[in-house]
């Protein structure tokens, strides 16, 4: 028998704090952290980090009493390192109030943002910039010179804020978002170029060793300390001076080390995907670098890389994205020698040699116009709906097992992986509920339909858009609807309702049918510039589309009955209303129609009391009379209104008549979904 390895106790150690600082990292982020600023102040002053203008706002990051967050309502132009004073006041950023969702406040939580600061005047204190910022701001004005700028600002200073966000989007859907990331192996390249300079003029290895990594952490300042750089600069750092002192120390037992330190050091860590797909790649690729060396080519090593890479990063990517592209590793394939071996270099060379900026412009276009070619085959993009944490620890022991199985020879196993996928993408098939979800959107209407089994995917409405922190509204399509629907395993909508078109009601849809799956289209028949833009877009896109005022929808023996409004040439009158008898439950979705359309409903049709009812033009004193809601007497109301409204929906007036009812409201309740099989109800927002 061979005899057991004895643990070092360094080692023993590092696994020992990995468990506690887990451990102290899961009861820390239970509570939401105090903070050095007090909220009912008016005024903070800091020195600015970074800024963004854009679409008419300012985004700045300041480093005051603790790094914050000001949201400025105009495009202001500073440099950074200036000392700023603002007036304004306090938020706590917002979390996501649809179930699954970028959570904007944990995020901010991970960089050791507690507030956000909605300022309404800014005054510059200080020009005189300290020279650190001095060369940071030289740097930039450098960059922006260059054709190349947008990703020159990712390439060298690791800010994607300047791509085009289809370019970035293409980016993402591929896998390779990873390549414009500045990593380990970007660092041990400047790291060496660096030390080939300082050694042709300092040959005392000890200063030299010294003066990179001052460089380095200087390099950390440049980039605004990205946890993932900040992990990468770090165990470069700790990696040569364990080389360089002999001490023996296995790398991976480094990692683990470094990975417990920063989470004592900040537990909310956990929030932020980089971080963690940057530690758990890195523990992949050295737990199976043997895996790694056995390869006797350039191309079969950078495959070997690249599929430990996708398996070691998909749990995490499903939990957050709610798809995986299964070409991810033959096109990183191709954009990783591509990007490693000529672009990066390239960029570094071009930012002291403008020349070659054409040169790199004309490459960068063949890097973004081959993404976006790929991200457009949807083939091979898999929907997998949201699970429990648990699910995502069942990954990653199966992946693991395929890692080893591949090890000791069984390549083959590694496929083992798309079964997993399938059978998680088919668990919307086995679904025995229905459900009816009202999506927060905001000042909008949206209300998925989504029929047991996988039988049918109904969307009634689609939003307009939304004020997000102060900040400028932004593509509800992209960041609130799309990925909801594909963390409920949604690939396609069978039917796409338009109730009639207002922009808050139908100012998404644009966008949806061009990122999403629709089969049908319906809108009402009162037409205006955008009902007519989804018309021909639905043609161009040959999904078939029908403008109706009174019809009976058949999906999968259920019916949904379009009532007769009263033909009134009102935008809002002129609302689609739908009855829809679900398990049992009767449904009526009035869209904005007001108390004339209701008294006509009174008078054409016998309508039955209603289980749920979405009211009426989000809550207005217009809509909601009285009467017919003594007619109908719904057991739940549904009303959309977003926070600090304009219009300050819901009305109380509403509020009184529905007395009798249960009541839910976006702006309070966030997203609401109604389970019509078992009667449950949740909402997002508790």
């Amino acid at each position: 028998m061979k005899k057991l390895k004895k643990t070092s106790p360094f080692n023993i150690l590092c696994l020992s704090l990995l468990v506690l600082s887990l451990i102290y990292s899961v009861i820390k982020i239970q509570t939401y952290p105090s903070s050095k600023y007090d909220k009912n102040a008016n005024i903070v002053s800091g020195t600015i980090t970074s800024y963004q203008i854009k679409d008419g706002y300012t985004k700045i990051q300041i480093t005051g009493t603790e790094p914050l967050i000001i949201n400025y309502s105009e495009e202001k132009e500073f440099k950074l390192g200036q000392k700023i004073k603002a007036q304004g006041e306090f938020k706590i950023p917002k979390e996501n109030t649809t179930w699954n969702l970028f959570n904007y406040r944990k995020y901010l939580l991970s960089l050791n943002i507690k507030y956000i600061f909605n300022a309404d005047k800014i005054t510059i204190l200080n020009k005189k910039i300290s020279l650190p910022y001095q060369i940071k701001n030289k740097i930039i004005s450098h960059i922006n010179t260059f054709k190349s700028s947008s990703h020159l600002h990712a390439f060298i200073l690791g800010n994607d804020d300047y791509l085009d966000e289809t370019t970035k989007n293409s980016y993402q859907k591929n896998g390779i978002t990873h390549l414009l990331a500045i990593s380990g192996m970007n660092i041990t390249l400047i790291s060496a170029i660096i030390l080939k300079i300082v050694n042709f003029f300092i040959k005392n290895k000890t200063i030299s060793y010294l003066i990179v990594f001052l460089f380095l952490i200087f390099f950390l300042f440049l980039t605004g300390l990205v946890p993932s750089i900040l992990r990468a600069i770090c165990l470069f750092i700790i990696l040569t001076i364990n080389k360089q002192l002999n001490l023996k120390i296995k790398t991976i037992y480094l990692l683990i080390l470094l990975f417990s330190l920063f989470l004592f050091v900040n537990p909310y860590y956990l929030y932020n995907l980089g971080f963690l797909l940057s530690f758990i790649i890195s523990f992949y690729l050295i737990i199976f670098s043997k895996l790694i060396s056995k390869s006797q080519s350039f191309l079969k090593e950078l495959f070997t890389i690249n599929i430990i890479a996708f398996l070691a990063s998909t749990p995490l990517l499903i939990k957050n994205f709610f798809e995986i592209n299964i070409l991810s590793p033959v096109i990183n394939c191709l954009f990783t020698p591509f990007v490693s071996l000529i672009i990066y270099p390239l960029s570094l060379l071009t930012l002291f040699l403008k020349p070659l900026d054409n040169t790199l412009f004309y490459l960068i276009e063949i890097m973004e116009k081959s993404s976006l070619f790929f991200s457009k085959i949807n083939n091979f993009n898999i929907v997998l709906c949201s699970l429990p944490v648990f699910f995502y620890i069942l990954y990653y022991i199966l992946i693991t097992c395929i890692l080893i199985k591949w090890d000791k020879g069984k390549p083959l196993y590694t496929l083992l992986i798309i079964p997993a996928l399938l059978f998680h993408h088919s668990l919307s098939y086995l679904n025995p509920y229905t459900t009816l979800t009202m999506i927060d959107v905001g000042q909008g209407d949206s209300i998925l339909i989504k029929l047991k089994h996988n039988k049918g995917n109904i969307l009634i409405d689609t939003g307009g858009q939304l004020n997000y922190d102060g900040q400028k509204p932004y593509d509800l399509a992209s960041n609130i609807t799309i990925p909801y629907l594909k963390s409920e395993g949604i690939s396609k909508i069978d039917y796409l309702i338009i109730t009639h078109g207002d922009f808050d009601h139908a100012g998404m849809a644009e966008n949806l049918i061009n990122n999403f799956k629709v089969k049908n289209v319906i809108t009402n028949t009162y037409s205006n510039e955008l009902i007519e833009n989804i018309k021909n877009l639905a043609k161009r896109k040959t999904i078939k589309f029908s403008q109706i005022n009174t019809k009976v929808l058949t999906i999968s023996q259920n019916k949904f009955t379009f009532l007769e409004g009263n033909q009134a040439k009102d935008i809002n009158d002129s609302s689609l209303i739908i009855y829809a008898n679900l398990e049992g439950e009767n449904i009526l979705l009035m869209g904005d129609a007001s108390q004339n359309v209701e008294s006509h409903l009174l008078r054409t049709y016998n309508l039955p009391k209603m289980n749920i009812l979405k009211v009426g033009h989000h809550g207005s004193r217009t809509s909601t009379s009285s009467k017919f809601i003594n007619q109908i007497k719904p057991q739940i109301s549904l009303i959309s209104a977003g926070q600090n409204n304009i219009y300050s929906h819901p009305h109380k007036e509403t509020l009184k008549t529905l007395k009798d009812s249960k009541v839910f409201v976006t702006k309070d309740d966030g997203s609401v979904k109604i389970n019509l099989t078992t009667k449950a109800i949740i909402t997002s927002v508790r």
